[in-house]
């Protein structure tokens, strides 16, 4: 309080009155009220997006439960927009009860601009839940009610799980940790049915590209038939050449053709198209009438074409700070 006040004293009398005049933002009737006692270029800047961020967390969190925000007479979510200009991450949070036993929750971001907004997002379904519905959760029930509650978050949490996955931090490490055995088995299931899955239809994220990327070479159709008698698989630039060695090479390719169109449907026109053009040249390659100087250039395009769903990829993966 005596830093406050010293801090008041400090400014001039326009920029004390400025800071009077900023107004408090109120939503979700009433349950959310923020802030911003700082300088106006901060307020400008911060206070509408951090109030429409805590409202859409709590309006998600009001669908899944099914319920209709009642009003409000006292907030259950007060957040405190600071001025500082340093890089302080940290959201300090305050439980607290009114004389009538009503439960609320004070947020204070001391540096907005640098906030943790995944704790500030959490914190906020922590403090809705308390208010709203009476419960108290720790972060990993509160970080689930999330999840469950937006398309977009669970979306990226299963494209996260997908790429630990492909990253080799997947199934094999969770086996390390189940021990094994009927657990283990179950964890491996669910991922390779993740894996398999259009997780957000007409969208392919970087992770898509790449786990389709992972996909496009030839096995033989039996593990102890190794390809022209030495490899357990190979490239598809490989096959056009071990082609005139091992004549099942083009069985192989015809076996794999549909599977590739497939693995690229559902998501982007992008992957789409580069997985159309790999189908295209693995029936060329079963024909064998193109000669191996075309069949590498028909290649080639197909891979310029996974280069652009990848870019493409990249770029869907760009978004902004407080959403």
């Amino acid at each position: 309080m005596l830093l406050s006040a010293i801090l008041m004293l400090a400014l001039t009398r326009a920029e004390i009155v400025e800071r009077f005049k900023a107004p408090v933002l109120t939503k979700v009737n009433g349950l959310v009220q923020v802030f911003a006692d700082c300088p106006q270029d901060i307020r400008r800047e911060f206070q509408m997006p951090v109030a429409d961020f805590a409202a859409d967390v709590c309006r998600k969190l009001e669908a899944k439960e099914g319920m209709k925000s009642p009003r409000f007479a006292e907030p259950g979510i007060v957040v405190y927009v600071g001025e500082e200009r340093t890089n302080r991450a940290d959201v300090v949070v305050r439980r607290q009860r009114r004389g009538d036993g009503a439960a609320f929750t004070r947020i204070y971001l001391p540096a907005p601009g640098f906030t943790d907004v995944e704790r500030f997002r959490l914190e906020v379904a922590k403090a809705f839940y308390r208010s709203a519905k009476g419960v108290e959760l720790d972060d990993e029930e509160a970080r689930a009610a999330i999840v469950a509650s937006d398309l977009g978050l669970k979306v990226a949490d299963e494209y996260e799980r997908l790429g630990e996955w492909l990253s080799g931090g997947g199934p094999h490490h969770v086996f390390r940790i189940a021990e094994g055995g009927d657990a283990a088995d179950k964890i491996d299931e669910n991922y390779l049915k993740l894996a398999r899955s259009v997780i957000l239809p007409g969208v392919a994220r970087r992770v898509d590209v790449l786990r389709f990327a992972s996909r496009l070479r030839i096995y033989p159709a039996y593990f102890d038939t190794p390809i022209a008698g030495r490899y357990r698989d190979c490239s598809f630039a490989d096959a056009i050449d071990l082609a005139a060695v091992d004549p099942r090479i083009r069985l192989m390719a015809y076996d794999k053709a549909p599977l590739v169109a497939a693995y690229g449907g559902g998501r982007s026109e992008e992957l789409a198209a580069a997985a159309a053009a790999y189908s295209e040249f693995l029936l060329d390659l079963v024909r064998y009438k193109k000669s191996r100087e075309e069949l590498h250039d028909q290649l080639e395009a197909a891979d310029t074409l996974l280069n652009v769903a990848l870019e493409r990829a990249r770029e869907e993966e760009q978004g902004g700070r407080w959403r």
